[in-house]
């Protein structure tokens, strides 16, 4: 039996279209073809224009009514995009969706440089006010760092991760350590020792320097590894190859590798981390400096 479709082409004649469906991935940066980039360019275009059309007298500061009047734009926008957080955690797509809310937060931060700068009118001091616009631009330049890390971060872990998760990355290290100390049992005091150097002395995770350097030169497996090699390379050269230690070699090896890929996670993970103990705590000081600063213009001026 013919579809609908087809019925409808053989009494029309004529091919029946349908709208094409986009099917690309649409990121948060170019949500809605750029919507929250043009509004953003917009209102700084406009804030700009406004403060280089008008001449107050003495000069542009943040009392002229154009001083209040981009203060109070800033001051609403800085609200409304700290509350990204608490979008976050609702579900469901009005009034705007997460995508929506996450570009906004980009764009229209990065207009708080133009909109917040030209409130201070370029008067900036030793003060709370010259405080909270200091802050506003740690939380810019900080954003900018989070945006190269969420836009590069998903495709490198999955890269890296291939179809192993994390938990399976730690397992195939702790299996790997089951199968070293059951090879190490017929070796000599000192080449036992040097499994139990890997097995006792390893870290996967290491201190926050190791974790964000990647550097583990000094951990019990790499020197175990460079030991146990120098042995059998030394084997080889006498035509007295331990076989036993060929094969601890080998499993060295493969935890080696087994690290390196669990440790590149770590630290990916870690570096966005990192972004959010700096993002986060001083978007809550610059709220508080903010509230100094509205409520001594209010107060003193």
């Amino acid at each position: 039996m013919a579809s609908k479709t087809q019925a409808g082409r053989a009494m029309t004649g004529k091919a029946v279209t349908r709208a094409p469906r986009d099917t690309a991935h649409e990121g948060f940066l170019n949500h809605k073809r750029g919507r929250w980039a043009k509004v953003a360019i917009t209102l700084s275009v406009v804030a700009l224009g406004a403060y280089l059309l008008t001449d107050p007298v003495p000069r542009h500061n943040g009392g002229t009514w154009l001083g209040y009047l981009l203060g109070s734009i800033g001051a609403g926008m800085i609200v409304w995009l700290s509350l990204l957080g608490v979008r976050k955690r609702v579900i469901g797509s009005k009034p705007f969706s997460l995508k929506g809310w996450t570009s906004a937060h980009v764009y229209l931060g990065l207009s708080l440089i133009v909109v917040g700068t030209l409130h201070t009118g370029f008067q900036l001091g030793w003060n709370v006010h010259t405080l909270a616009w200091a802050l506003m631009m740690i939380v810019i330049l900080s954003g900018l760092w989070g945006i190269s890390l969420y836009a590069t971060l998903p495709e490198r872990l999955s890269a890296n991760r291939g179809e192993v998760t994390q938990l399976q990355m730690l397992e195939a290290i702790r299996t790997l350590d089951r199968q070293l100390d059951i090879a190490a049992q017929p070796l000599d005091a000192d080449d036992a020792a040097l499994v139990r150097m890997s097995l006792e002395e390893c870290r996967i995770a290491g201190s926050l320097r190791q974790r964000l350097s990647g550097n583990y030169a000094n951990d019990g497996n790499a020197r175990a590894l460079a030991i146990i090699i120098e042995k059998v390379m030394t084997g080889r050269r006498t035509g007295r190859v331990d076989d036993r230690l060929a094969q601890i070699e080998f499993l060295l090896e493969r935890k080696e590798a087994a690290l390196a890929q669990a440790r590149r996670h770590i630290r990916m993970k870690t570096q966005l981390e990192l972004w959010l103990y700096v993002h986060v705590p001083v978007t809550i000081a610059l709220l508080a400096a903010l509230l100094a600063h509205i409520i001594s213009v209010f107060l003193y001026w």
